[in-house]
């Protein structure tokens, strides 16, 4: 128990000192000068960290220097990380003089024994707590919240799914109860779902856009399709079984399209400027992801870029010479040619490698293309 409490002790140590670094990065933009479109891009890229862990560790270096009793007692080893970063947590939305009451409230629970849990719930209500030793209370409930602007926290669980929690303003309130009041009512008496539930797929009801069709892109041999077992995938990798495929493909339109010059036209020289939506769609059959590796912006959600730059003259609008790349990095990849290696695999797919500020020139490969079917 000792050898672990000092390891642990040791560990939160390491943490602080890491999050003083992330700091520096993070005030300076130094991970958008080595081509990351964010800080917490970076620390998922090259740390290794997963969402939830990185956006922990940068909120706790951006409130490191309104959080002075915090960081001066984690740095030294008088505070666990499990403390700090609830108090960084609760204090996130609050203004300076707030902070500093909020800082010396919580840190009087940490010395009088309260759990991490115990102060997590004292944080989140904070502001009550403030005005209540203050003696500030104000009679509307709401108005002491102090939020200027709506927010909402997502994380990803460990099966794919999503835990979301937030706060809406007044209007977006109104918003959210006119849109999704309606659709959240019973649908009738054998409607056993509660509020929550009912909501929930209100919700999605809206996001997928009401009772209008969702595009759903299923990319698979013709021999799957008619009784071959080879499996079929979604257009960010997730695999679909055969069977399924079919049975998908039973109640749906197939729109099938050729990597190549075929029935779609996919090849326009230089006579066309932008990417037409044929040439989209097969582009998203490809790229489930930005071309950057590491990116993690999704290939729908990206645009068309030409692999040898328009402006150049280099990159016509056919299909072979596009790829798919977030904005951030289609802009970045303009700006600084000489930072990116370009590669292109068996398939057709490019890959965009980022060198460091002061690399040497990178290189360019390009193997022969190769139709494919999707």
């Amino acid at each position: 128990m000792e050898l672990a409490e000092t390891l642990g002790a040791a560990t939160d140590m390491n943490e602080a000192a890491l999050t003083g670094l992330i700091d520096v990065v993070d005030r300076h933009k130094e991970a958008q000068r080595w081509g990351f479109p964010s800080t917490r891009s970076w620390l998922r890229s090259r740390l290794g960290m997963r969402e939830s862990r990185a956006k922990e560790r940068l909120n706790m270096a951006r409130q490191r220097h309104r959080l002075t009793q915090v960081t001066t007692r984690w740095t030294a080893g008088d505070l666990s990380l499990g403390y700090a970063s609830t108090i960084a947590d609760a204090v996130t939305r609050l203004d300076d003089t707030d902070c500093q009451a909020a800082e010396q409230i919580l840190l009087e629970m940490v010395d009088q024994d309260f759990s991490a849990g115990k102060v997590a719930s004292f944080g989140k209500r904070i502001r009550d707590v403030i005005a209540e030793r203050n003696g500030t209370e104000c009679p509307d409930a709401d108005s002491r919240r102090g939020y200027e602007r709506s927010w909402i926290d997502s994380t990803r669980s460990l099966d794919g799914g999503r835990y979301i929690k937030g706060w809406l303003n007044a209007e977006d309130a109104a918003i959210w109860d006119g849109t999704l009041g309606p659709l959240a009512k019973p649908a009738g008496a054998d409607d056993h779902r509660d509020l929550s539930e009912r909501t929930a797929a209100a919700l999605g009801s809206v996001l997928s856009g009401g009772h209008r069709a969702t595009k759903v892109t299923v990319i698979c041999d013709l021999d799957t399709l008619t009784g071959g077992q080879a499996p079929a995938q979604l257009t960010d990798g997730t695999p679909i079984p055969a069977e399924q495929a079919r049975r998908i493909a039973l109640n749906a339109g197939v729109s099938p399209l050729l990597l190549g010059r075929g029935h779609t036209p996919l090849y326009f020289g230089h006579r066309v400027r932008f990417a037409t939506g044929p040439q989209r769609q097969v582009l998203e059959t490809l790229y489930s992801t930005c071309a950057v590796q590491s990116c993690e912006v999704p290939g729908t959600l990206c645009e068309v870029d030409h692999v040898g730059g328009w402006a150049l003259g280099r990159s016509p609008t056919d299909i072979d010479k596009l790829s798919l790349c977030c904005g951030w990095h289609n802009r970045f990849k303009h700006a600084n040619p000489e930072r990116l290696r370009i590669t292109r695999d068996e398939g057709g797919r490019y890959s965009y490698r980022l060198h460091p500020p002061g690399a040497g020139p990178p290189r360019t490969e390009r193997p022969p293309p190769r139709l494919r079917a999707a």
